[in-house]
């Protein structure tokens, strides 16, 4: 039998002969009755900094198990994925987009034997890179593909954290289609998995493949441009292809996966009619430290020891005013990548390789922003702020791409920078020293700083004068939702399935693949006839 055993603890240059050997010991069997031995969680313990260890959950064959009655010990149930009863579909449902949400949902549909076509606005991976390189480089930007969109979507360029606050069942499903198609096996064990940027284009492209090779289809540089709609229920849709040819394709179903920057879409979607509201998201800069200096922080004497790597932080603070100040998509030996997607706007955002071995740290630092702070009407009001904000900070960057930046020490003080320290700025296009108030309204950079000060009295050196903050991380959640029903229908258009980021449903990889199976699940329960 498999029992699966909690709460091991494993020291930092342990091996598995000594989670074996404890095994046996909570088993009350000798070792070689252990025929088999697997990590099934492991999590750093780094409560006390002067006890740094392992704690693990294993998974053991053996056959014997002398433990009358032990909570620590339970029988281990593989995990298997079920579909729902399938309803045969009586035409191909579309999955538009290919990120997180609309991988899992066409690959659903792929096992489910349903040969999905899949609109993906941007590139195939491979030409992806090509054209995010030359936007880094020379600042050619190219509004259909480029750090937003792509095969793989916003997560392709990322630090790949797979970390989320759901409990759905589902979430195995995805890390073992994941773990499949290339990604690390670490993820299935790690208490916080994460791919890496390295890693995501193979895995991604490994995905889109089995889909393939299940009957499905991959039309990438297509474009959604409108849905036809006949009774109340989606008919087909209406797309542009890679030469501007405009084409239609009949279907019933469509799993509406655009991510949260397909701002056109959006706007296509509001002059259909389809409910919509705008939603509360964030609005901050990406906040750099020495790499160095979070380990010493947060791993004191044993900062640098291998099996620990870069150390990560995850801080929230409450103002007095009742704003929340939080970072997000923490990038541990990471960099900050350029991630706009519309001409003449500066968006910044986080990645990380695999080893995390770059010599700074980064987080989106932010700040909740309501609709009372929109100052506009209607369900896109969020989007024109972001717009605004991105705009200001591509002028202040010099109008070519670069970025404004900041060192924590003069954004405190409120004086412009004139250069920089220790902490030198990563954002590939190159930064302007400046005042980051000249881009943020008041209540961000105000709050900001406020949470910056908290925030170094929970990780002390958080507000290290040499830090370097870069404007403006405005995308990390949609600014709208488009609603849907219980059935994950558009509450307006049966057929219609938002799914995903940009339709305000999820935050995250993991999150967002897991609704992308939720949709496909209910297309193949509940298919529009």
């Amino acid at each position: 039998m498999i029992y699966r055993i909690t709460g091991i603890r494993l020291e930092l240059d342990g091996t598995e002969k000594d989670l074996k050997r404890e095994a046996a010991k909570r088993l009350k069997v000798k070792p070689e009755k252990i025929r088999s031995l697997k990590l099934y969680k492991k999590s750093v313990d780094a409560r006390h900094k002067d006890d740094i260890h392992f704690i693990c959950t294993i998974e053991a064959d053996s056959s014997e198990n002398n433990v009358a009655s032990d909570r620590r010990i339970t029988e281990a149930k593989p995990y298997r994925y079920s579909f729902p009863e399938i309803h045969r579909l009586e035409v191909r449902p579309v999955v538009v987009g290919f990120g997180p949400a609309g991988m899992l949902a066409a690959l659903i549909l792929a096992q489910a034997g349903q040969r999905p076509v899949v609109l993906e606005r941007g590139s195939c991976v491979e030409e992806r890179q090509k054209k995010v390189k030359s936007f880094l480089k020379a600042g050619n930007l190219d509004t259909h593909c480029n750090v937003q969109f792509g095969e793989g979507g916003a997560g392709t360029f990322s630090d790949g954290k797979l970390n989320t606050g759901t409990k759905d069942p589902r979430i195995r499903k995805v890390l073992e289609e994941f773990a499949a198609a290339g990604a690390p096996e670490e993820i299935l064990y790690e208490a916080k998995p994460h791919i890496g940027t390295d890693h995501l284009p193979a895995m991604v492209r490994n995905i889109r493949e089995k889909i393939i090779s299940l009957g499905g289809s991959v039309l990438f540089d297509t474009r959604l441009t409108g849905i036809k709609v006949r009774g109340g229920a989606v008919s087909g849709i209406e797309f542009c292809t890679a030469d501007g040819a405009k084409e239609q394709m009949e279907t019933q179903n469509v799993i509406l996966a655009v991510g949260h920057s397909a701002r056109d879409t959006f706007e296509m979607l509001q002059s259909l009619g389809l409910p919509m509201e705008a939603k509360p998201f964030s609005v901050g800069a990406r906040i750099e430290h020495a790499q160095k200096m979070i380990d010493r922080v947060q791993y004191g004497k044993f900062a640098g020891h291998p099996a620990l790597g870069a150390a990560d932080y995850r801080l929230a603070v409450h103002l007095g005013d009742g704003r929340g100040v939080y970072t997000f998509c923490m990038c541990p030996g990471g960099t900050v990548i350029a991630a706009a997607s519309e001409p003449e706007m500066v968006v910044t955002n986080g990645m990380s390789t695999f080893a995390r071995d770059g010599e700074n740290a980064n987080s989106a630092l932010l700040v909740n922003v309501g609709l009372e702070d929109f100052g506009g009407q209607g369900p896109l009001a969020g989007v024109e702020f972001q717009r605004k904000l991105e705009r200001k900070a591509f002028i202040l960057g010099g109008g070519d791409y670069r970025a404004p930046a900041q060192r924590v020490g003069d954004f405190l003080k409120r004086q412009p920078s004139k250069s920089f320290g220790d902490v030198r700025p990563t954002y590939p296009r190159g930064v302007t020293p400046c005042l980051l108030d000249d881009c943020l309204p008041d209540f961000i950079a105000d709050s900001m700083r406020a949470g910056i000060r908290e925030m170094d009295r929970r990780l002390h050196g958080f507000a290290c004068p040499d830090a370097v903050l870069t404007a403006v991380e405005s995308r990390s959640s949609s600014p709208v939702r488009i609603i849907r029903g219980d059935d994950m229908q558009s509450a307006a258009l049966k057929g219609l399935y938002p799914c995903g980021e940009g339709a305000g449903y999820a935050g995250g990889i993991v999150s967002a693949a897991v609704d992308g199976i939720r949709c496909a699940e209910q297309v193949l329960a509940c298919p529009n006839k």
